[in-house]
Order: C-alpha cells, then structure tokens, then sequence
C-alpha cells in the first residue's frame, strides 16, 4: 500500500513528536503498527498516564479516519487509523508475524512487501528491504554489546520452532 507511506510516517512522528513535547524527550516510547482488513492501525505508548491530547492534534485529525487514547495503570497509548483502502472481506495474512514484517518492509524498503504475490520484481525489492533490515538489525545488535551471530542462530532455533508446528 505505497499510497500510505507518507500519511503513515506522518502520523506516527506527529504522535512521537507529542510525547516528546508533552511528556518529554527522554520518554520510553513504544510504537506499533498493525493492520486489520480495511485500517492500518498506529499506536504510540508512552508511561505517562496522566498527559493526555485534549484534542486531536490538527495535523493527525486531517490525516486519519479515527484516532483516540486508551489509559493504562503503566501509562497510555495514543492511537490513529487509516483507512487501507481493501475490502472488510480482503483480511491481512492471519499470521500477526507476516502482517507486522510486511508493514515493516513496506515502510524500510519503500516497497510494497509482496507475501507471495506480485511482480517478480516486487519481491526481489521486497528481499532486498529484507536483508538489509537484517543487516541493520545485526548492527544494532552489535553496537548494544551483542553477539550478532549468537542472535541469528536464536532467531534461527526459534523459525525452525515454528515451521515445525505446521509441518
């Protein structure tokens, strides 16, 4: 859904932006993506229960189809949706993992992440955002004092793991 890249990235740095402001900019922040049939959904946790929006920030309510707040005893989460565009009959893949790593590839590797479908070159754009992320990830990992291959060869156990429950 590249027709959503830029009001999405929009939506969720607006929301981390008011947690900054708002709460602080060495806050925890949490944020997740996920996509449910017709709505893309963004929500940004933050520990601060009592600093609410008292309105809708102008720029999220000229973007989104709905947004809200839910309070939570370790804090709120702030959300907004947007609506995809697919049918309610059209669902996501059922499995959270493909959705959340398909949200995750469309929006790194500026390519529609193609779940076994599409043009032979979306895919190979789309493996190519995959391994990058990878690469990145493995950075990361090392930059934060950890074993990058002690990490993939977890990651590994726990992909067979799985496979494994539906072989």
């Amino acid at each position: 859904m590249p027709h959503l890249l830029d009001p999405v990235q929009l939506c969720a740095a607006e929301l981390v932006t008011y947690v900054i402001s708002h709460v602080g900019a060495k806050t925890p922040t949490w944020v997740t993506m996920s996509l449910d049939g017709p709505y893309i959904r963004i929500e940004v946790r933050d520990p601060d229960p009592r600093r609410f929006p008292a309105q809708g920030p102008r720029l999220i309510e000229a973007v989104v189809d709905r947004w809200g707040v839910v309070s939570h005893d370790y804090g709120k989460t702030t959300w907004c949706e947007l609506a995809t565009g697919l049918p309610a009959k059209e669902r996501p893949p059922t499995n959270p993992r493909l959705a959340g790593i398909e949200a995750l590839l469309t929006l790194y590797g500026r390519v529609a992440a193609s779940s076994g479908a599409g043009s032979p070159l979306s895919r190979v754009a789309s493996e190519e955002a995959a391994t990058e992320l990878i690469a990145d990830l493995l950075h990361w990992l090392r930059a934060h004092g950890a074993d990058p291959d002690t990490a993939l060869d977890r990651a590994q156990t726990r992909y067979e793991a799985v496979l494994a429950q539906f072989a």
